[in-house]
């Protein structure tokens, strides 16, 4: 079992910046490959990025160039810095981990964007 604990949302002007983090607990964080997903209002959930437990990253081709993200093993977190934000970023972000057929979800945090 994996808990996992999102927090950085909000409300953030257009071109703004902000950094979501994820705190996990309850198994060997680093035998999962850990991501983030977001859900707009009548949209289906979708990727935003995912991080290898050695590293290497993925990314939605929406965000590419203006998100990172990161992860540290020793601290079980994994975070997502996103820049020149846009209303259709607005959403609930969710971190994922994810191992062989198992995955598991936080609870989710929103992200909106706007003037």
């Amino acid at each position: 079992q994996v808990q996992l604990v999102e927090s950085g949302g909000g409300l953030v002007q257009p071109g703004g910046s902000l950094t979501l983090s994820c705190a996990a607990s309850g198994s060997i964080f680093s035998d999962y490959v850990m991501g983030w997903y977001r859900q707009a209002p009548g949209k289906q959930r979708e990727l935003v990025a995912v991080i290898t437990s050695g590293g290497r990253r993925n990314y939605a081709g929406s965000v590419k160039g203006r998100a990172t993200i990161s992860r540290d093993n020793a601290k079980n977190t994994v975070n997502l810095q996103m820049n020149s934000l846009q209303p259709e970023d607005t959403a609930v972000y969710y971190c994922n981990a994810q191992r062989a057929q198992v995955s598991y979800w936080g609870q989710g945090t929103q992200v909106t964007v706007s003037s």
